[in-house]
């Protein structure tokens, strides 16, 4: 990694914003369900309070669209992070205005200042300039360690780092240097495994890993289009009809390179899109009107994991049926299993990819889980992502 990280740079003293992703979770009582992305961050923050650093973090949480709502507040989270830290977290109930000015002009070593939901401002997302600035104010150094918002241009990352020293925090450092390794260092057979809905989210990553891909297995609803750019009857299931002809060339593109491309032979599928719907599997080449996949069948599974058995490099990124559905997750699970007990180098990323690692237990057996979504599709196809962009060369 040739850019400078929060290790390069002297904290003692110095007053340091940190871009955390603190996007968690909550259920309707405003309680934390999952708090994976608070722990990923502490290893940052607990190294800017052992170096003595005034620590003001800030964070999005979910889709405020620009406006207060108590709702997306992070208190719940200032609560939670206080208590792995066991070290107070002052919460300042706005981000650029009197109470974060206040609670930020004298701050101790090894104090924590927490910013109210930086995307109860519109100026955030537009990457306003001075918006920026006066985030920057605040403080004398930036540290990045949000990857989550790295292919994002916003205030609050590429913004500020227009005013400040930019830096990259430990879970930012860790993910650019897991994901380049996965790409740069590919020791073959390389399988990659996609899942999700839209061919269209992910047609920058085929094209990318088609050039290092031994194998391609591709799984959820985007598997139907490759299924009927094959001639195959999808039913009732969702697919990308203004993507069969990517879909077609991309196959093509696949057997010229002489890279294997697996796809779904058979699927659980049902009438309803509900999760107690009853359920049948059929062929997936010849799926009856009036029934859509939920997820891919027994026969599906053996083939995945036979390829997964072999591979040395493992790339996954998307479930593959409707993971919010817990009665249809268990493909998604049997291919994270098989992921996880892999000898090879694995890579995960995406929110339910990363869910059937976790809930299985097997989060410590892969080589990576990765925080990103967006920003690790963006990584693996080769885009600029901001978040990097912006941070000091070394």
């Amino acid at each position: 990694m040739n850019k400078k990280t929060f290790k390069d740079i002297d904290v003692t003293g110095k007053k340091v914003l940190v871009r955390v992703d603190f996007n968690v979770p909550l259920d309707e009582s405003n309680k934390i369900i999952d708090d994976t992305r608070i722990k990923a961050a502490l290893p940052t923050i607990t190294y800017l309070i052992n170096h003595g650093a005034k620590i003001i973090l800030c964070s999005h949480l979910g889709r405020p669209k620009g406006m207060f709502n108590p709702n997306l507040s992070l208190a719940p989270v200032a609560k939670r992070l206080q208590e792995l830290l066991n070290h107070q977290v002052v919460l300042a109930s706005d981000a650029i205005g009197e109470s974060a000015k206040k609670l930020t002009t004298d701050m101790k070593n090894g104090d924590i200042v927490l910013l109210e939901n930086i995307r109860f401002y519109k100026e955030e997302e537009e990457n306003d300039e001075q918006f920026a600035k006066d985030l920057a104010s605040l403080a004398e150094i930036f540290i990045d360690d949000a990857f989550g918002t790295a292919h994002r241009a916003h205030a609050s990352n590429a913004g500020v780092a227009r005013h400040l020293p930019a830096v990259a925090g430990f879970l930012m450092s860790r993910e650019i240097v897991s994901l380049s390794k996965a790409l740069d260092d590919v020791v073959p057979p390389f399988v990659v495994i996609l899942g999700g809905a839209k061919v269209s989210d992910k047609i920058g990553v085929i094209a990318k890993l088609l050039k290092k891909a031994n194998v391609l297995l591709i799984g959820g609803a985007m598997a139907n289009t490759f299924i009927v750019a094959k001639g195959g009857k999808v039913g009732m299931s969702r697919f990308e009809q203004d993507k069969v002809e990517v879909a077609k060339n991309i196959l093509d593109e696949a057997e010229r390179l002489n890279v294997k491309v697996v796809l779904p032979v058979d699927e659980i599928v049902s009438q309803e899109f509900a999760p107690d719907a009853k359920s049948k599997v059929v062929d997936s080449y010849n799926v009856p009107d009036g029934l859509q996949g939920m997820d891919i069948g027994p026969k599906t599974v053996k083939l995945f994991k036979k390829e997964i058995k072999k591979a040395k490099t493992i790339v996954w990124n998307g479930p593959l049926g409707v993971y919010e559905f817990k009665k249809f997750q268990k493909g998604t699970k049997k291919i994270a299993k098989a992921v996880a007990k892999s000898d090879g180098i694995s890579v995960v990323g995406g929110g339910d990819s990363v869910a059937a690692i976790t809930e299985l237990g097997y989060a410590e057996k892969v080589t990576h889980l990765s925080t990103g979504g967006g920003a690790t599709l963006k990584f693996l196809e080769g885009a600029v992502l901001p978040g990097v962009d912006m941070l000091e060369d070394k």
